[in-house]
């Protein structure tokens, strides 16, 4: 690992860095007889540099082999009020198995270290490499969750959902809310995030929010529709039953896709009302968190971009 060298990834190099995405994501699947994740251009996975740069500029660190110039691996990171996220992970296959990740990832937790913050990701069951290489330095696998996908009709789904008159577009003037209901069902704030899905510059967020009593809001959830990723998530809701009109309601968002969620495996009547739809499950995700953690104080749906666990 002499020839590796750890530094901040540069503009120019997005295309590099979405190039290694793809091919360290798909040759992972495919070497596990799976389905590749990014079958488009690769120039659609810059969405990934642009939106965490957006958020947290200066937060991906990239491995560079300094006697060829190429990019051996890339990790985002992003600091928050309350803790530090690990983002998407990767390693060219070139250098798998070489302690390319290892040394990223130790990078990031020193730098949770220096500010004395808890950190937090989303790694897949079906990946074993990565466990080991998250909990050797401490992680914990807190929450199983079923990855789920459903083809949404052109017409969209017409179901009958308890509190779905209660769900509406989200505003700027739901922020505040919306920080204060994430900080009591799931213990983190992350207010830039929230203000930059709601005003949707990009044009590729829709949010909703479920109102509840008195004007305060009872949950919100999070959508992204872009060629690279049609993902739901990140939400944070009260009950099983207005995670299932929230859920219904994003889903509307992508008519004639066929977006990918999140939900809890210990919700097991939310789970069936997603098989009811035609859901089916594709994989599995562990939420594990390193330093302080606390159970939700209701549903939190998590995503992949960008990943808080």
């Amino acid at each position: 690992m002499a020839n590796i060298e750890l530094r901040t990834m540069r503009a120019e190099e997005w295309g590099d860095v979405a190039a290694l995405i793809c091919d360290s994501t798909n040759g992972w699947c495919e070497s596990r007889g799976r389905p590749v994740m990014f079958s488009g251009p690769k120039q659609d996975v810059q969405v990934f540099c642009s939106v965490y740069e957006k958020l947290d500029p200066g937060c991906c660190v990239v491995a560079e082999d300094i006697v060829t110039r190429r990019l051996a691996g890339s990790c985002f990171y992003h600091p928050r009020s309350s803790h530090v996220s690990l983002g998407i992970m990767n390693v060219h296959p070139d250098y798998f198995g070489q302690g390319v990740a290892s040394r990223m990832l130790r990078h990031i937790t020193d730098v949770a270290d220096r500010t004395g913050k808890p950190m937090r990701l989303v790694s897949s069951t079906l990946n074993l490499d990565s466990y080991c290489l998250y909990n050797r330095v401490g992680f914990v696998p807190r929450l199983i969750y079923h990855d789920m996908i459903l083809k949404v009709p052109a017409g969209g789904l017409d179901c009958e959902v308890p509190g779905a008159e209660r769900v509406r577009p989200a505003t700027a003037a739901d922020v505040a809310a919306m920080i204060e209901l994430e900080w009591e069902v799931n213990h983190i704030r992350r207010e830039n995030d929230l203000r930059y899905f709601v005003e949707n510059a990009d044009g590729i967020w829709h949010v909703s929010v479920l109102e509840g009593r008195g004007g305060s809001l009872d949950g919100f959830l999070v959508s992204i529709a872009h060629p690279a990723i049609r993902m739901l998530g990140p939400g944070a809701i009260r009950t099983e039953d207005g995670t299932a009109a929230l859920i219904l309601a994003e889903l509307n968002q992508h008519r004639g896709h066929q977006p990918v969620w999140l939900v809890p495996a210990d919700r097991p009547r939310l789970v069936h009302q997603m098989y009811a739809w035609g859901a089916i499950n594709c994989e599995l995700h562990f939420a594990q968190a390193r330093g302080e953690w606390s159970p939700p104080n209701g549903i939190v749906m998590p995503t992949f971009l960008p990943e808080t666990g």
